[in-house]
């Protein structure tokens, strides 16, 4: 009988972190969403206003990778309030080429928060200015503190910043940042200072009310906004993308119905039928990214199903190369 690998958080943390395999193994996922025959179908969401929750699923079959994964991502953002996690979740990974089911993996939600931050990274990697020394962070949450790191990953940063709704909460991460990164980072009071002295800003919020307006946008600024992954979510203004020298997304199919794109177009900023780069594509080399040095761009990552495929893949090729987890026959 087939043999099924059980793997929990605790095991996923001991056999992947965010360092540049994953920021690669990433990197290699929008690339084969731009030049491989992907198979990716739309995200399902369902959301669960009462609860103020939300429940996404998301998979993708990529063409010379022997298994697919598919996600399933709650996030209930009132838990905090009765002592539980905001985010949790598993995969299934399966057999490309028989369909069986070879890991089940309880990773609570790591896997993706390891993508998503990862994400940032190569985001940042290909669209930011190689001069990029200071990083502005909206949030002050998990993916908060991935962000920084995948940034330093990519850039030798010297500095950042951090915001918060909660200035108690900002100036919580900026520390334990420091202390990870060895750089000084500081809580902000403001968002438009944030903007103003950074060069690279990442949000990474839940807001439904935007975050970022037309005057936080400058000259060489890039922006990555990772937040608006539901349709109900909204961190840029639809003036502020429209003012954007170079917008580029991960997926353009996924962004009108998703992203912040989905908001400017709502709004009449955009024209719903604007063919913008995706970043696979700007990786592959078909299309441009950044143009000059003083270009203000804009990058819309909404989450995709290559990504969970990807970091899965990876994550059972580890599991069975250290025989991690618990083997069960199906």
């Amino acid at each position: 009988m087939p043999e099924v690998s059980i793997l929990n958080e605790p095991d996923l943390r001991d056999l992947l972190s965010l360092d540049r395999d994953v920021v690669t193994c990433i990197e290699e996922a929008f690339k084969a969403l731009a030049t491989k025959a992907v198979i990716m179908p739309p995200v399902l969401h369902l959301e669960i206003a009462e609860a103020n929750g939300e429940i996404d699923v998301k998979t993708a079959y990529v063409p010379g990778l022997d298994s697919l994964a598919m996600k399933m991502s709650p996030g209930f953002f009132d838990n905090p309030k009765i002592g539980l996690p905001s985010l949790n979740g598993l995969m299934v990974v399966f057999s490309a080429k028989t369909g069986m089911v070879e890991a089940i993996l309880l990773d609570n939600g790591y896997l993706t928060d390891l993508r998503t931050a990862a994400a940032g990274g190569v985001a940042a990697d290909w669209l930011a200015r190689k001069d990029a020394k200071t990083a502005g962070i909206v949030g002050a949450g998990v993916q908060a503190r991935l962000q920084l790191k995948a940034l330093s990953l990519v850039r030798p940063l010297e500095s950042a910043l951090v915001w918060a709704r909660d200035g108690g909460n900002a100036e919580a991460c900026a520390q334990e940042m420091t202390d990870a990164l060895g750089i000084p980072i500081s809580a902000c009071d403001d968002i438009g200072a944030l903007c103003a002295e950074s060069d690279v800003v990442v949000t990474t919020t839940p807001s439904n009310k935007p975050l970022i307006t037309p005057e936080h946008l400058r000259p060489g600024l890039t922006l990555i906004a990772m937040g608006s992954d539901a349709s109900y979510k909204n961190e840029v203004a639809a003036e502020a993308l429209a003012a954007a020298d170079t917008y580029v997304c991960d997926r353009l199919s996924q962004v009108r119905l998703l992203g912040e794109l989905h908001h400017a177009i709502e709004a009449g900023a955009v024209d719903a039928h604007a063919v913008f780069p995706e970043l696979g594509e700007v990786i592959a080399g078909d299309k441009p990214g950044r143009e000059s040095e003083a270009a203000c761009v804009l990058c819309d990552l909404t989450g995709t199903g290559v990504q969970d495929t990807a970091i899965a893949t990876l994550a059972v090729a580890r599991a069975r190369a250290a025989g991690a987890g618990t083997v069960f026959q199906s």
